[in-house]
């Protein structure tokens, strides 16, 4: 067998190498109580996903819009030195991965700086989407990174859906139930986890790229990290916009109202890969180490938040693990967790307790 590499990268999915998790640093008995911790909790929700999709929002907007398919059960991977440690489920499934997506999108929004599509993070949207929503006196002020942290305040109503409803989600006003509109802020001045902003976000990248996002992203990530063709990221059935003369589908941040990315495990464990490399893959960079530092920054209105990552910062998220670690969180326990201090990558699907699974995986260093 060859030595372990602390560079190597997979080539195709059947190319994967898997090593002994003793070759890895890793004890192979922790790894199984990993396992198990994980399938033993399941995530609580039906296989039949329509049920889930909006369910907390009340009426209208409490029903797809679109595509949900039923779900897996629990699945797994561990990743050291870029190897596979350990897998669980059923790896190849694409399933719907709720707001892991933001991350992806987030991706989207650094190339589109890299390239010089947008005039940088600090500029106003409006400068790039003339869509009708940005162009308020309030909404004008919004940027790229108020977007891409969550802080932005923007104000509408997009394919449908206020963005009332999903006010007072996070931090709630004291006797404030979620979907309470509350007093807006200016933009930049409060933090709140709002799914029709990050919609906005998508809506304004699109027109910042001016063709399909998952054909951006097909090209400038997925297939370059050599990525099954098995994904794919569905946009509702009324978000059909027209750019250039043609009409394109804006695909969303996530799967509150369905859609979203529906991806392997596998292809997760890869996106992961990929940042742990520090946006370099096989020696070819494909993301900018200052849009790595960007997503890991916290956000000063919330420093367990970055731009579309969630962060460690102070260790709160992820006890066990170092406090430089981050991740992509969905629904449903859909995580892809990176940690660079122990070249490390760990996903989950399906499980109540993230946490304790990435927990009980840096037990198993050895």
């Amino acid at each position: 067998m060859p030595p372990v590499r602390t560079d190597y990268h997979p080539g195709q999915a059947a190319d994967w190498e898997r090593r002994p998790p003793s070759a890895l640093g890793l004890d192979a008995a922790a790894l199984a109580a990993a396992e198990a911790y994980a399938v033993e909790h399941e995530v609580a929700w039906p296989r039949d996903m329509r049920g889930v999709v909006g369910r907390n929002d009340p009426a209208p907007y409490n029903v797809p819009l679109g595509p949900v398919r039923e779900r897996g059960g629990p699945a797994g991977l561990v990743l050291r030195h870029g190897y596979i440690a350990h897998e669980w489920g059923d790896l190849d499934r694409a399933d719907m991965t709720f707001s892991a997506t933001k991350s992806y999108l987030a991706t989207l929004v650094g190339l589109a700086a890299e390239r010089g599509l947008i005039a940088g993070l600090d500029a106003p949207v409006a400068e790039t989407c003339d869509e009708p929503g940005f162009q308020t006196p309030h909404n004008a002020a919004v940027t790229w990174r108020h977007l891409l942290q969550q802080t932005s305040e923007w104000e509408g109503t997009l394919f449908g859906i206020p963005d009332t409803v999903d006010h007072n989600r996070t931090f709630s006003e004291p006797g404030a139930a979620k979907g309470t509109r509350r007093r807006l802020g200016a933009p930049g001045t409060y933090w709140e986890y709002n799914d029709v902003r990050v919609n906005a976000l998508g809506l304004a990248t699109l027109h910042a790229w001016r063709e399909p996002l998952p054909s951006v992203l097909r090209r400038e990530v997925m297939d370059p990290i050599g990525a099954s063709p098995a994904w794919h990221w569905h946009g509702y059935r009324n978000a059909w916009v027209d750019i250039d003369g043609r009409r394109i589908c804006s695909v969303p941040g996530g799967a509150h109202w369905g859609g979203g990315m529906f991806v392997s495990t596998y292809d997760h464990a890869r996106f992961g890969l990929l940042m742990l490399r520090g946006g370099v893959w096989d020696g070819a960079r494909l993301l900018s180490q200052s849009w790595l530092k960007t997503v890991t920054a916290p956000c000063d209105l919330n420093p367990r938040y970055g731009a579309m990552w969630w962060l460690n910062t102070g260790q709160r998220a992820y006890p066990a693990a170092p406090e430089s670690a981050f991740a992509a969180q969905g629904a449903g326990g859909n995580v892809v967790f990176v940690d660079p201090e122990h070249d490390l990558v760990v996903v989950t699907r399906w499980t109540t307790d993230p946490p304790g699974v990435v927990e009980r995986v840096v037990g198993a260093l050895a």
